[in-house]
């Protein structure tokens, strides 16, 4: 199983970024993909997850209404589209694969990161 992130970067508040995670190794139309973030000394926190069949589960609520997950099973990729940006939205952000083909917040597989920063 490989995920690889991309998309991350420095942005103002209010801003916008669209994470992407590439797939391969796996048949990832049969499973709920997830988004999870992690800060430094704290543990990674579930954002949102996406099944197999496009149903979506918000783990957070501070995200509801700004960050949206979707996926392209074709082209083996998940995004996370996210929305009027916090400081407090900081973190390095996991693309994650679950066993399962609905979303339970347990994972098995997942990226390297890539590290989103909002700051004016």
């Amino acid at each position: 199983v490989h995920l690889v992130e991309s998309g991350g970067g420095l942005v103002q508040p209010g801003g916008s970024l669209r994470l992407s995670c590439a797939v391969s190794g796996f048949t990832m139309e049969d499973y709920a993909i997830d988004w999870q973030r992690q800060v430094p000394g704290k543990e990674r926190e579930g954002v949102l997850c996406i099944s197999k069949t496009g149903l979506t589960t918000e783990y957070l609520d501070s995200v509801k209404g700004r960050f949206t997950i979707s996926r392209d099973n074709a082209k083996k990729m998940v995004y996370l589209q996210m929305n009027n940006l916090k400081p407090e939205d900081t973190a390095v952000y996991f693309c994650a694969a679950e066993h399962l083909p609905y979303c339970s917040g347990v994972v098995g597989d997942w990226g390297q990161g890539t590290q989103v920063t909002v700051s004016s």
